[in-house]
């Protein structure tokens, strides 16, 4: 499902990662460890297509990336939920419009906008079992800046639900939040991600938490230094 096939990156003159090979299969659950300045983010970052790598190749489901462009590069994308550490949530929208904002790869334009200001029943009805699962369905209607952090990133993760995709990223999902919490918030993918068969790769700072994963790769200065199956999956 996703594939990194020698890849180094650069910012300039500093090499953030140097000769990277990994694969996720369909259905696999991968935990990314490692310190600050691993590589981890930007490794995830390539996983969408936020930028070409300095060489090698990153593939989604067969597709090289970097040959896409417009409604090609969209298409792809639609099929990859993404939830940063930052919750990236609109805070004057409504919980149940900043869920229903998963869905919008799936449309034009006037779809998506549509779909943010007269969403249809079954829409709703998408959204509001969304918030169900992550246990936020009485608070559809507020607006997103009322949530405190950890009600935030559940509100992100139900928009990454809401999706469907075949691929989910989580970039360190539970860094802000406190020890139980981020085992549920992790438990949550990846009980998501095993009922439909998705491929999910999370970069995560504490290794307790990649219990859970089917494998746990480490990364140190740019280079993948260990892949193990976990055994406790």
């Amino acid at each position: 499902m996703l594939v990194y096939e020698h890849v180094v990156q650069r910012y300039g003159k500093r090499q953030v990662l140097d000769d990277v090979s990994l694969r996720v299969e369909r259905g696999e659950c991968v935990a990314l460890l490692g310190p600050s300045g691993a590589g981890k983010t930007t490794l995830f970052r390539l996983a969408y297509g936020a930028f070409p790598p300095t060489s090698g190749q990153v593939t989604v489901g067969g597709t090289d990336l970097q040959r896409l462009r417009g409604a090609r590069l969209r298409s792809v994308r639609a099929r990859i939920a993404v939830i940063f550490q930052s919750h990236n949530l609109v805070d004057q929208l409504s919980v149940e419009a900043n869920v229903l904002a998963g869905t919008f790869g799936r449309y034009s334009t006037f779809g998506a906008l549509r779909t943010l200001l007269a969403p249809s029943a079954l829409q709703r009805e998408a959204a509001r079992t969304a918030l169900a699962h992550v246990g936020l369905e009485e608070r559809a209607r507020d607006r997103a800046f009322v949530l405190s952090g950890g009600q935030r990133q559940r509100v992100a993760i139900a928009r990454a639900f809401v999706q469907r995709a075949e691929l989910m990223l989580a970039d360190e999902p539970a860094a802000s939040l406190n020890p139980e919490l981020a085992g549920e918030v992790v438990s949550l993918l990846l009980r998501d991600a095993r009922e439909r068969d998705a491929a999910f790769i999370c970069t995560l700072h504490q290794p307790e938490l990649s219990a859970g994963f089917d494998r746990v790769v480490t990364l140190e200065a740019g280079r993948v230094v260990g892949d193990r199956r976990n055994a406790a999956a």
